[in-house]
């Protein structure tokens, strides 16, 4: 079957997907001399075949330092097995080709279309057209008659189809921003209440899963060109954005802080073929309306010294090829030269910054405006009144949120970057946002420690609204008793970004480690299973083993394995299956969870009205103690010894004592002046400004209830 398909693999064109259905096509263009010195220079080659017609149409332009007579090796490679390979003589009756026979001096250009029989046609198998990111290379080697190779160029394979599409991302933003839209929901049906958490899956756990499988596609491995494409659909997580204005400000700022822009930059890449390790290529940036013109020239074309031979003339594009892997090779394949990563993400994470606080800002403005000319709802008092904790809080949680590809991208710079300007601001930034979470951690131990030191708990961080309203972005979600997971949590993405972007270029580090963090994760989420929610338990686990799953399907993709092609184009079929799978899930539940968040009571919000109705029944069943406990006997019984004050009126004294204060003195002098104090109405007046002096008597000494001193014992021992 390889072989079948092989003949149709070797009428491949440097065409886009749109142009049809049932086209074989080649994608950019590379060298593979290997650094052999080179009579011939090939520029740019392309050959397409079309089913519909069993035309190939090609076009090819390059230079040769020499008139000479060459023969050509053309390989096909599908999917890491060699589909087909044939040896052939330009200037041969049967496969003559007037351009190459000979290969002229100087610059020159062909194109045309040639006609193949059908019975070739019909042995390519229907799935190389329907098959997205068809896996696969052509190679043409040219040799002059001693056998020594002049030239070498190698070019991928595609039939146009591919399941990198800008429809994808946008739907990935639109799952995103749905989340983030129940979250607020929740928060708003919650009322802010101490205790309060969110459905899972929110916002922040969408975010970090959409980073999850970008960062997936970083490692330094030999992906299958089919999971390659699909890793890119989420680079807009990670701060990835494909802007022309932006890469050429950052050009501009990198030129005038050290970087060399020779053969790194924006412009370069934008006519450059990014070249694998495993020898597929994709081309960055084409021209479709000029290639498609070029699939209806009937007419053979050449061109030497840029004189044309016919009234058709064609002129060779130059193109360059680049070798790349890893994290380079993934943010490359959006336009983003790999030294601008760290300030493209930084001026993307500026713009949503400037977003957030002029946001933030005009609302608090209009909320003035509107106290002055009407009554805005209650709800927003709290916002007018504290509006710059809710902006540190949202600055906070964005830092939160990009913490791990932060550290990515930074570590990343330092490594790769040329600008020192660069360099700096990855280091500056990189230590706040550190700080910045780290003043939190401190913050919250230092207020645990102090509540169990005071309380014996810590259930204050979820009581108290002064502290819930401070740091619960830490720790909402979890119950009273892991509130400290939030500090694994982020030393988790430390680790991971550490790791990536460190061992870039050693696929076989990045992806151990990763799996050894990802278990470790999973391990914790097992053991403590901390959510709130048996939902958000359930949930977070699931992302986790699959996340653990993924590591263990990218290990299979680590070149010193040695893994078959084909094995490693079914796992990452597999793959991305799961993955997308897991996705679909999480925008069902987050439709679900919009609803259910509108219609159940939150469990904190349940339990803290529960408490406080324990309390009132508390406090009413307790309201007699407000009144003193009655004599445990009469004080006319029988006499009892003054040496057993613990019977009788002493254990009611004490008690009332401790309950209202010091008594008056206890003898008969004090018996009369108490019982003629009585007379006074004013015994229990609030004025300050009279005195025993002048017949008032004394201020009192509690607000509560006093027993009179009646002094029974000296009547009971008279």
């Amino acid at each position: 079957m390889w072989r079948t398909s092989a003949i149709g693999l070797a009428c491949l064109a440097l065409l886009p997907s749109v142009l049809g259905t049932d086209i074989l096509s080649t994608s950019g263009v590379s060298d593979c001399a290997n650094g052999t010195s080179s009579s011939i220079t090939v520029n740019n080659v392309s050959i397409s075949f079309d089913k519909s017609s069993d035309n190939i149409t090609f076009d090819a332009s390059g230079t040769s330092t020499q008139d000479q007579y060459v023969t050509a090796d053309l390989v096909i490679t599908a999917y890491g097995v060699q589909a087909y390979q044939k040896s052939f003589d330009p200037c041969s009756r049967d496969t003559y080709v007037s351009q190459l026979c000979p290969v002229p001096a100087g610059n020159f250009s062909a194109s045309g279309t040639q006609q193949i029989p059908s019975s070739y046609a019909t042995l390519i198998p229907s799935i190389a057209y329907s098959l997205p990111d068809l896996d696969g290379t052509a190679q043409l080697t040219l040799k002059n008659k001693g056998g020594q190779t002049v030239a070498c160029v190698q070019a991928g394979v595609t039939n146009g189809k591919t399941v990198s599409l800008p429809a994808v991302s946008y739907v990935a933003a639109v799952i995103a921003a749905g989340a983030a839209a129940v979250s607020l929901l929740g928060a708003a049906a919650a009322g802010a209440h101490p205790g309060s958490s969110t459905s899972s899956p929110g916002f922040f756990e969408v975010m970090w899963w959409f980073q999850g499988l970008a960062m997936n596609g970083m490692h330094s491995v030999n992906y299958p060109t089919i999971y390659r494409s699909f890793a890119k659909n989420f680079a807009f997580s990670t701060g990835i954005i494909n802007w022309a204005g932006l890469q050429n400000s950052i050009d501009t700022f990198r030129q005038h802080t050290g970087g060399n822009l020779t053969d790194d930059n924006y412009e370069y890449l934008r006519n450059t073929t990014l070249v694998f390790s495993d020898g597929t290529t994709v081309k960055t940036s084409t021209s479709i309306a000029k290639r498609a013109l070029s699939l209806f020239v009937r007419d053979v074309t050449t061109s030497v010294n840029s004189t044309s031979s016919s009234s058709t003339s064609t002129t060779g594009t130059t193109s360059t090829s680049h070798l790349v892997q890893g994290i380079e090779a993934y943010v490359e394949q959006l336009t983003v030269p790999q030294a601008n990563t760290f300030m493209t993400v930084l001026l993307i994470f500026a713009i949503l910054l400037a977003i957030i606080v002029v946001g933030i800002l005009l609302f608090k403005v209009i909320l003035e405006a509107w106290s002055l000319f009407g009554k805005f709802p209650k709800s927003l008092t709290t916002f007018r009144k504290e509006y710059w904790r809710v902006l540190a809080q949202t600055i906070t949680s964005l830092i939160l949120l990009l913490y791990g590809v932060w550290t990515l991208y930074c570590i990343f710079q330092f490594t790769h970057g040329d600008s020192w300007a660069a360099k700096l601001l990855a280091g500056l930034t990189l230590g706040s946002f550190t700080l910045i979470l780290a003043f939190y951690v401190w913050k919250i131990w230092s207020m645990v420690h102090k509540l169990k030191k005071l309380e014996g708990n810590a259930d204050a961080l979820y009581e108290k609204k002064e502290i819930w309203k401070k740091y619960k972005l830490f720790y909402e979600n979890y119950k009273r008793g892991y509130w400290w997971l939030f500090v694994p949590a982020i030393v988790y993405m430390f680790a991971k970004g550490c790791v990536l972007a460190a061992g870039d270029g050693h696929g076989m580090f990045q992806t151990v480690g990763q799996l050894i963090i990802e278990a470790l994760m999973l391990i914790v989420l097992l053991w403590s299973r901390p959510y709130n929610r048996k939902s958000g338990n359930w949930i977070n686990i699931i992302i986790q083993i699959v996340r653990v799953i993924s590591v263990v399907c990218i290990l299979i993709f680590v070149e010193e394995l040695g893994i078959a092609q084909t094995t490693k184009t079914i796992t990452g079929v597999v793959l991305i299956a799961v993955q997308s799978g897991l996705t679909v899930i999480l925008a069902l539940l987050i439709a679900v969870n919009s609803i259910i968040t509108c219609c159940k009571e939150n469990p904190h919000r349940k339990r803290r009205k529960a408490a406080e109705k324990h309390l009132s029944q508390d406090i009413e069943g307790d309201a007699f103690l407000m009144e003193p406990n009655p004599y445990t006997s009469s004080p006319f019984g029988p006499s009892k010894k003054k040496s057993d004050p613990a019977q009788g009126y002493e254990p009611v004294r004490a008690n009332a004592y401790s309950r209202f204060g010091p008594r008056r003195e206890d003898s008969e002098e004090g018996l009369v002046k108490g019982a003629a104090g009585m007379g006074y109405s004013g015994y229990r007046s609030v004025s300050h400004g009279r005195s025993e002096t002048d017949g008032s008597p004394p201020p009192p000494f509690s607000r509560e209830p006093k027993l009179p001193d009646l002094a029974f014992e000296q009547y009971r021992h008279k």
